[in-house]
């Protein structure tokens, strides 16, 4: 008999025939997302920090990881305060804000975690989230989990958005929660600040506004964080990370700054415990040493200026960024030309509309690795 979500399918794996599951409809359709990860020297397709702790931090690690491990009997602090206070100030230091108090702070396990409380607390059935495309693909993916409608609108051609069109869509939209990355993935475009303090406005009462800055460390000198608006407006959040600039992937630590009340129905929809307590000890050592930790950010923007400025006097269009990676086209066949550089050793991410790609910026000698991969391709295609 067929249950009320259709009839189950039959899928092959491993060479058997799986049961029938009374699986979701659009979770049977769906592919898990993930990107390729084949042992190739050059690896630039996942934006990672391409140096490893100094070995101070990771003594640090080390040593807050055993202290934890006498008491992994125990449940962790579930509101895992230490770590709330020390992400608050780091937070204060960065951005200049003063006003951040541990109390505006949420974490969890990757700032996708992150999203996916926000949604499950602000989104479900009959409610919209909005983002702009292209952008980063896993907004749709939480979206599906949480049976949230999600109703993208467009950036313009060249990546940017247009105040006009994100506000009469919006508009159309009646979201709840509307999303804005900035610095954007793909493209690593950053929104002007104005924008978003005009979307924040324009939303107000209807919706809360999510301004993911996962890869804010890496913005252009000058370049506002969103982190500003939140005195001002309690329906803001603004999501960070420790994947990237702080060379912690690994951790997989996630936070989030906004109003107390905001924090509130977050902390009701979070499974229990859902920091242990060797991620919070990693956590805070690499709080500890942030100085340490963020050393290489610097060089890393100068090295992602001279990528984008070598990609665009090869003759390929690029699009502006604030980010530790760029974005390049436009690739007659993009996936011929993946393909040909993993065949040298080398992988990017094919990812964002077609006739681009995107590289991550590694280190100086898998930089120059890519290039001349690059150019090697290019002069056969000529």
């Amino acid at each position: 008999m067929g249950g009320a979500g259709g009839p189950a399918r039959c899928r092959r794996g491993g060479g058997q025939l799986m049961a029938r599951l009374p699986v979701r409809e659009e979770i049977a359709a769906a592919a898990p997302y993930g990107a390729p990860h084949p042992p190739v020297p050059v690896r630039l397709n996942v934006n990672e920090n391409p140096y490893s702790p100094p070995p101070e931090v990771v003594e640090s690690i080390v040593r807050r990881v055993r202290a934890a491990g006498v008491g992994v009997n125990r449940y962790p602090d579930r509101d895992f305060a230490e770590l709330r206070s020390a992400l608050a100030d780091y937070l204060i230091r960065e951005s200049g804000v003063a006003h951040i108090t541990p109390e505006m702070i949420w974490a969890a396990n990757g700032s996708n975690e992150i999203m996916l409380h926000l949604l499950q607390a602000f989104g479900g059935p009959e409610r919209a989230l909005v983002t702009f495309e292209p952008t980063y693909s896993m907004y749709r993916e939480i979206a599906r989990g949480t049976f949230t409608d999600w109703k993208p609108g467009k950036l313009e051609a060249d990546f940017t958005l247009d105040l006009g069109h994100g506000i009469g869509h919006i508009d159309r939209a009646d979201p709840r929660i509307v999303v804005l990355a900035s610095p954007n993935s793909p493209t690593g475009t950053a929104l002007p600040f104005a924008t978003i303090e005009a979307i924040v406005r324009h939303v107000e009462g209807r919706a809360i506004v999510v301004v993911d800055e996962a890869y804010a460390e890496f913005r252009r000198v000058g370049t506002a964080s969103a982190v500003e608006l939140l005195e001002k407006y309690p329906h803001v959040a603004v999501s960070r990370t420790m994947s990237k600039a702080f060379a912690a992937a690994g951790v997989r630590l996630g936070y989030l700054a906004g109003d107390p009340e905001l924090i509130g129905y977050l902390r009701t929809v979070r499974l229990p415990y859902h920091l242990s307590a060797i991620t919070q000890a990693t956590a805070l050592a690499a709080l500890d040493h942030a100085g340490l930790m963020l050393a290489a950010v610097t060089e890393l923007r100068e090295r992602r200026d001279r990528l984008a400025g070598a990609l665009a006097a090869m003759g390929f269009e690029v699009a502006d960024s604030d980010a530790n990676f760029v974005f390049f086209g436009r690739l007659a066949d993009r996936h011929d030309v993946w393909e040909q550089l993993l065949a040298r050793g080398v992988i990017v991410r094919e990812v964002g509309p077609d006739g681009w790609l995107r590289v991550s910026v590694g280190t100086e000698s898998e930089t120059l690795a890519f290039l001349r991969a690059l150019a090697e391709i290019r002069k056969e295609l000529e």
